[in-house]
């Protein structure tokens, strides 16, 4: 450990400062030392340089045509590149002979309007970021590799007047009368793209067609039409907290208010949603919707259409590139009123913004992990306040940032305390296992208890956050484990298709038969995952359907969402998953949540992992009682006594949080302080060490010269798994009382690591506000 000593001032909002080495933008640092005839476009290149490169602009091309946000066809070496214009300039410290011309201008228009272009600049600075690579990352896949930006003619499908699921032409044509109830479901038609999403067989549809009870509609993105009346179907009464909610929201509607939604499970959050998006589109205003995972977007898109006669636009990583084009175009240029996405879903723009939502505001995977390691909430944040407009985060089990922020006032606290329709909180039991005898990971109290609800008519929720049938693999004779050759890991049994899977890296083998170390054959699985369980549940509920849900049993497309009319379908059942079944889905019919395991969060370095485990066992725990039926949530555990787990379970969440955030205040960690993590890795062992080494003593010599204080070193150390991949990770943890230092000491000591010798032996990234520390 070393600390720099504390002799600057606190500051509370951070400071940039441009880091390009060469050709920097003009209104950040002035330069120039060449004036060139012509003027000069300083362009943003979509590489992990954190510079910009001057061109002179392209033949035929004027001054007056060219603006910020423009994209550019430029040589770049021996390739060409496309790169986004910055600023025109008038001088270069690069000399006029030297300097080549763009090959052709792309746009006559920015694809980037200037209040996403603006978000971009400030992303960059924030999370130290080449400035090309963030507007890259801004862009759909399609507009960076130059296609243009323009929409194109849809195809929507429609009921045809006077059809009925009753024609007799379709009595003994079940898939075609479950298409058509699909569509009716659907008053302004159903986007040809959406189909799959929908489940509409295009077979059927086609038959459907031919029979004229269906019509195609081509259209192209025509500006939606302005309703006098936008709802589609009747609003559902407020309760009495969520009145308030709603009433404190709307009151701010005229300009950039943050609110934290903080509403227990099942408590009416989306209901609170939709009346202020209706209240915005009333308003002539675009409202952006961010979800936490993708496999949320088809229902909410579900929800959302039932509700409004209002265009939507869905963007996530499943959509193709062409689908998201269309979509990102649309809300652009005014066609789409409401946005639904997932985190990149923030980069798109919008004519009219008036409303932003973090639905799941807790969620980590609104992180970015990997190259622009940016986080959307943080961000919408940012946005919102650059666009003046309100932003509303939802959770029923906020973070502790968003809670610190709410309690020092920077966001309206409103709390929803009450589940919505009169339903009931589910009770919670835990359940000491310690001697107990677990089959397949079910202990025989779990069993009866899983019997009784299937006997009654309801379904079963068993939450085990684990995939595949075992963690790993024994030898029983000499102690073998399948370990992966890539990584300081386990490798994760996967019988059904009889390999062993690294899920860090993921290196495949066959299960073998035979040990590898002694050559026997008494290979046992050890643990339980979710296929396991699955299998065990069949076993000993064999008159009742068991699903799976995690990331094996829904890669296939559509896969999820059959799965989910299942359910929906309300027969008993037993649904077994991990974490993708914690997240936003209501499944009225489930009235007993079993959690197989609830010790691992307990246990752990990452000072996170209790705010992780808390949020999950509550999230999973509100998917029981949703209805009528009260529900009940039973916790196996080695652990009954453990206090976060007593306090949980009897106090609530919030009491935990602050005892959380009293914890964390002792301890001067986030959110009383700002982190930036340095990651190294490389292939051979102490690579990484050295280097970061050197970067640390780096990063004190500039805090000292700076007068810089407050900023503690923790490192360098090796990962917590420290191979992965075939790579030696180690890193370098900067923490700072104050973010204000911390940024002027990260945009320098980026600049030395970029020259340091022993940083081209390594893969190297700074993460800002790191959400894991692995």
């Amino acid at each position: 450990m070393r600390i720099v000593p504390d002799n600057c001032n606190d500051a509370s909002e951070p400071s940039h400062r441009s880091s390009a080495k060469i050709a920097p933008p003009s209104s950040l640092i002035i330069t120039g030392k060449h004036r060139v005839p012509d003027a000069i476009l300083r362009l943003a290149l979509p590489s992990p340089l954190r510079r910009l490169f001057d061109y002179r602009a392209p033949a035929g091309v004027s001054r007056s045509a060219l603006q910020p946000g423009m994209r550019l066809r430029v040589p770049f070496g021996r390739r060409e590149m496309i790169g986004i214009l910055v600023e025109v300039v008038d001088h270069s410290e690069v000399p006029a002979d030297k300097l080549k011309p763009a090959i052709a201008l792309l746009d006559s228009e920015a694809p980037l309007p200037p209040a996403l272009f603006k978000l971009c600049l400030w992303t960059s600075q924030y999370y130290q970021h080449s400035l090309g690579d963030t507007l890259s990352w801004a862009l759909p896949v399609l507009l960076r590799q130059g296609e243009l930006a323009e929409s194109r003619q849809e195809r929507f499908w429609h009921v045809a007047p006077g059809a009925s699921v009753g024609d007799p032409r379709i009595a003994r044509a079940p898939r075609q009368r479950e298409a058509l109830t699909t569509l009716a479901q659907h008053p302004h038609g159903v986007a040809h793209q959406l189909l799959s999403k929908l489940m509409l067989n295009k077979d059927s549809l086609n038959l459907l067609l031919a029979k004229e009870l269906v019509y195609v509609e081509v259209r192209s993105h025509a500006p939606s039409a302005r309703h006098e009346h936008w709802l589609a179907q009747p609003e559902l009464p407020l309760n009495t907290e969520q009145r308030a909610a709603y009433e404190a929201i709307r009151a701010g509607f005229d300009s950039f208010h943050a609110f934290l939604l903080a509403g227990v499970t099942g408590s009416g959050k989306t209901e609170v949603y939709l009346q202020l998006i209706r209240e915005t589109l009333e308003a002539g205003k675009q409202a952006l919707v961010l979800i936490p995972e993708i496999n949320l977007g088809p229902q909410t898109l579900a929800r959302f259409e039932q509700r409004f006669n209002a265009r939507i636009a869905l963007l996530h990583s499943a959509v193709n590139d062409r689908e998201r084009l269309d979509a990102w175009l649309a809300a652009r240029d005014g066609e789409a009123d409401i946005i639904i996405g997932t985190r990149s879903a923030l980069f798109t723009p919008m004519k009219n913004p008036g409303l932003i939502i973090i639905d799941e505001e807790h969620d980590g995977s609104y992180k970015q992990q990997e190259g622009l390691r940016y986080h959307a909430r943080d961000l919408a944040l940012v946005r919102a306040r650059q666009e003046n407009i309100p932003i509303v985060l939802g959770s029923a089990t906020p973070s502790l940032e968003s809670l610190h922020n709410a309690y020092t006032g920077r966001y309206g606290l409103l709390r929803l305390n009450q589940r919505a329709g009169g339903a009931q909180q589910p009770r919670f039991m835990r359940l000491d296992v310690k001697s107990r005898p677990l089959d397949s990971g079910i202990s025989g109290p779990m069993q009866q208890a899983i019997g009784q609800t299937l006997a009654a008519g309801q379904q079963v929720l068993v939450f085990l956050n684990r995939r595949g049938f075992a963690p790993t693999l024994l030898c029983h004779d000499c102690g073998w484990m399948s370990g992966c050759q890539r990584c300081d890991a386990r490798m994760t049994v996967h019988q059904r298709s009889g390999e062993l899977r690294c899920h860090h890296c993921g290196y495949v083998e066959r299960v073998p038969r035979q040990c590898p170390s002694c050559g026997k054959v008494d290979l046992r699985p050890v643990g339980a995952g979710t296929e396991r369980a699955e299998e065990r549940l069949a076993i000993l509920f064999p008159d009742f359907p068991v699903l799976r849900v995690d990331r094996d049993s829904t890669s296939r497309k559509d896969a999820m969402n059959q799965l989910f009319a299942t359910i929906q379908r309300g027969q008993p059942c037993i649904l077994v998953g991990t974490q993708m079944l914690a997240k936003g889905h209501h499944f009225p019919r489930v009235t007993l949540v079993s959690i197989l395991d609830a010790d691992g969060g307990l246990f752990s370095g990452d000072f996170r992992a209790s705010e992780r485990m808390a949020q999950l066992i509550v999230q999973v725990a509100g998917r029981a009682g949703r209805a009528e039926e009260p529900g009940k949530v039973i916790i196996q555990t080695h652990l009954a006594d453990h206090p976060l787990l007593i306090q949980l379970t009897e106090q609530g969440y919030f009491a935990f949080a602050e005892q959380a955030l009293s914890e964390r205040r002792s301890a001067g960690l986030p959110p009383f302080s700002h982190l930036a993590l340095l990651r190294a890795e490389a292939h051979k062992p102490g690579q990484a060490e050295a280097f970061l080494d050197q970067a640390c003593s780096d990063a004190e010599q500039l805090a000292a010269q700076m007068g810089l204080g407050g900023i503690e070193l923790l490192g360098p150390v090796p990962a917590p798994m420290e191979r992965r991949a075939g790579r030696y990770r180690a890193q370098l943890l900067v923490q700072s009382s104050a973010r204000a230092p911390l940024h002027k000491l990260l945009a320098t000591w980026l600049l030395a690591l970029e020259q340091m010798p022993s940083g081209r032996q390594v893969r190297w990234s700074l993460d800002v506000d790191p959400v894991d520390l692995y």
